[in-house]
């Protein structure tokens, strides 16, 4: 017979693996190798939203190509040393790594060592993301608190409320107006 401790520490290890979204890794979107990134060093306090203001994709092979085409333009561009972002959300409802829960990103200039960007792929100016992509997100913003990554009493902000933006689109920044944790409006060091 089994013990009840045990039967409860498996069910609450499944239940907590549960509320973490499906995350496409960076070798198997095909990511380009990098160097190490600057680790963060604590939890952190802000979540960004972005949206990549490119094409949308739908199918798992297509934002593969989105993710990548997105480090390309980083790298190639930007002249940044990897992806800007800390995750992706594809339109397929997959959340893809970008520079993952760990390490410093280049998604948001002056809270970059204490925030993680997510950026949704396509244009959210006037279109609105999909429900999986808004439940993916949401579930990956969850899945960080729960494993101590994002701050419980983390502020949620887009973009455009560090820098003089559009991004992450009206139509995008108007839904995480309602998220738990929005604290939108111009921050200290608010750029233009």
């Amino acid at each position: 017979m089994i013990p009840l401790v045990i039967i409860f520490l498996s069910l609450v290890s499944s239940l907590q693996a549960a509320s973490c979204p499906e995350i496409v890794g960076r070798s198997e979107w095909g990511a380009r190798a990098v160097k190490p990134h600057v680790q963060l060093k604590t939890s952190v306090s802000h979540v960004f939203i972005h949206h990549t203001a490119g094409r949308a994709c739908a199918t798992k092979q297509d934002c593969a190509k989105v993710a990548r085409e997105t480090q390309n333009f980083h790298i190639n561009t930007n002249k940044w040393s990897d992806i800007g972002y800390s995750f992706l959300v594809g339109g397929d409802g997959r959340i893809y790594e970008g520079r993952g829960w760990k390490a410093v990103g280049a998604h948001t200039y002056g809270y970059n060592s204490k925030a993680l960007g997510i950026s949704f792929m396509g244009n959210f100016e006037k279109t609105k993301p999909s429900a999986p992509m808004l439940a993916a997100a949401k579930k990956l913003i969850d899945c960080g608190v729960q494993k101590g990554v994002i701050a419980n009493n983390r502020q949620i902000h887009g973009h455009r409320d560090a820098k003089c933006t559009a991004c992450p689109g009206a139509a995008l920044y108007a839904i995480i107006k309602g998220w738990p944790g929005f604290k939108g409006g111009k921050l200290p060091g608010y750029s233009c």
